[in-house]
């Protein structure tokens, strides 16, 4: 249970560490918020054949606080899986944790909206990619910095 319950706290301090990035980057470029959250998550309703409440202006609201609530399931989720993975003895170097907890929180936003027809990193700039690594190696080095805090010894 252990591992379950610290992985969740450090994904949600990783989660907040990519937001502010994130965010940060938003106000520093003046770059646009990304509509592929809302995007991804009306794909994913119509995928599983679930109606999204509301019409109109209430729907898009609903959908708008839904959509950043998946980005914070996956950096839980990941999260968790990285602990339970320590738990399980993979203890490499920090370096490598950071390296492969970034690649997996990239995999796990990126890849359903890739496979939804959302997004294709095939297409991206530099700065895209720039855009979207940093925030992630940003999660990714808080996550496991704080899971080297709360479980050092296991």
């Amino acid at each position: 249970m252990r591992p379950l319950l610290y992985g969740a706290a450090a994904g949600a301090a990783g989660t907040t560490a990519l937001n502010i990035v994130g965010y940060a980057d938003m106000a520093l470029r003046a770059r646009a918020a990304s509509s592929t959250p809302e995007v991804t998550l009306r794909k994913l309703a119509d995928r599983f054949h679930v109606r999204i409440p509301g019409e109109g202006k209430a729907q898009e609201n609903r959908v708008a606080g839904l959509a950043p609530l998946t980005g914070y399931a996956a950096g839980l989720g990941i999260g968790v899986a990285v602990a339970l993975a320590r738990a399980a003895g993979w203890r490499p170097g920090t370096a490598v944790q950071c390296v492969v907890t970034t690649v997996g929180a990239l995999i796990g936003t990126n890849g359903p909206m890739t496979v939804l027809g959302v997004t294709d990193p095939r297409t991206w700039s530099a700065s895209d990619w720039i855009s979207d690594i940093v925030p992630h190696f940003a999660y990714a080095v808080v996550t496991v910095g704080v899971l080297d805090r709360m479980d050092p010894a296991d």
